[in-house]
């Protein structure tokens, strides 16, 4: 009888009041959004640093060139031009707000009722000068069970919000040969989603192949990341990625010690299939210490991913297959355990602002490859703006232990000020 509960029509039917009516005016808003959208004037990151670099320089010429007037103070002339540059170098700010809700069923956890707002994260970025930028990101969210670990009273009643730095690092812009380099605390580049922050995710979880590797948050961690847009003959888009990091994490496979460092590389290949079709493949390896002594744990994985959208009629209709998948060789003493992990995400786009995806989830785990986890998953989700998106997502879920369970996540993305474009 618990499975017949009646929090997926009460959650149903409170996102219908919610959107229905943003809905009702969106085709009276429509034109009016879209003739804002044409006619923003938004510089390109290329171009900020072109107009810092030549802003930069009218501050120099102004403190270094007196010879016209040699005993005249310079200072009103570098006062203006510091006015100007300061507007280029004042970071961009904004705020991101992660409202959740979910109802789950069969007693696999404590809340079956969960609601309110989960996140939210505040963003500093800006260009130090015209050769690194800076980002920040500093987040304030809560903790939330997972069913598929079972009930959790602690997490349950848990309501403080803790502090965290998700992002702190700093990046070259100007070095030779292609290269680029980043320092500091930072998102690995591991796989398709892991240098995404969750509200960008097209669906409201994590997948399981990240939550049982690599952690409830994925891979962030502290160190240096070198990246090389790699020449070729095949006129090709390659994207080398190497990164060393700490590898002081607290993560199922990977948990630091003292004298190991984490090590990974990721190789992108971007392929335009046609002029409306492009394909992503990606390939990453990964080795570092398990904190069993001085034993490691070694990933290989794969990303694909194939996205369609019409020259014609493209804000009204694409299509977007993904899938990661990895195999782990965990070393425990005498014994390597070999693992595996996969996930496959596709996703639809309806009309403008309506977007339907399905999501399926096969997980091992890096210290026990008997123990096996599955969901199935179908999401609904509404765009109002670039600005605010709403997500209803139904998950069937079948835990390593326990038995299986059905819930519905709500989630509502908003965002208060400028904030960068995510990577394509």
């Amino acid at each position: 009888m618990k499975q017949k509960s009646v929090l997926g029509p009460v959650f149903l039917i409170g996102w219908l009041i919610l959107v229905a009516p943003l809905y009702s005016q969106e085709a009276g808003n429509d034109s009016t959004r879209s003739a804002k959208a044409d006619s923003a004037d938004v510089l390109d990151e290329a171009e900020l640093e072109k107009e810092l670099a030549r802003q930069l320089g009218l501050l120099a010429g102004s403190e270094t060139d007196t010879s016209a007037t040699p005993q005249q103070p310079s200072a009103p002339a570098i006062s203006g031009s510091v006015a100007r540059a300061g507007s280029v170098l004042n970071p961009r700010i904004s705020v991101i707000g992660t409202f959740f809700g979910s109802g789950t069923g069969n007693e696999a956890v404590a809340r079956t009722v969960d609601i309110g707002l989960s996140e939210a994260e505040f963003s500093f970025q800006a260009y130090v000068d015209p050769y690194t930028k800076a980002d920040f990101f500093v987040a304030f969210g809560r903790e939330r069970e997972d069913p598929f670990a079972g009930p959790d009273e602690e997490a349950a009643n848990l309501s403080e919000y803790e502090a965290e730095l998700e992002e702190g690092y700093l990046t070259t812009l100007a070095l030779p040969f292609s290269l680029q380099i980043k320092a500091g605390k930072f998102l690995g580049a591991f796989g398709k989603l892991n240098h995404l922050h969750p509200h960008a995710f097209n669906f409201v979880d994590y997948p399981r192949l990240y939550i049982n590797y690599l952690g409830d948050e994925g891979l962030a961690d502290r160190g240096v990341s070198i990246n090389w847009l790699m020449p070729n003959p095949f006129d090709l888009y390659q994207e080398l990625t190497l990164e060393i990091t700490s590898g002081a994490l607290g993560g199922p496979a990977f948990q630091g010690n003292s004298k190991d460092l984490l090590y990974l590389l990721h190789l992108k290949n971007f392929f335009d299939l046609n002029d409306d079709t492009t394909l992503e493949i990606g390939l990453t390896g990964m080795q570092g210490p398990n904190g069993i002594e001085r034993y490691r744990t070694r990933i290989g994985a794969v990303d694909v991913t194939l996205r369609w959208k019409p020259l014609r009629m493209n804000r009204y209709k694409s299509f977007e297959f993904m899938l990661e998948a990895l195999l782990s060789r965990y070393e425990a003493g005498a014994t390597t355990i070999s693992s595996k992990a996969l996930f496959a995400f596709l996703r639809y786009q309806l009309g403008r602002r309506w977007f339907l995806g399905a999501r399926y989830d096969y997980s091992e785990f890096p210290d026990d490859n008997q123990r096996r986890e599955k969901a199935y998953s179908a999401i609904l989700s509404f765009y109002t703006s670039e600005f605010q998106k709403v997500e209803l997502q139904y998950q069937r879920g079948l835990p390593a232990w326990g038995d299986a369970f059905n819930r519905i996540l709500l989630r509502v993305v908003f965002v208060m000020g400028a904030h960068g474009a995510h990577k394509y």
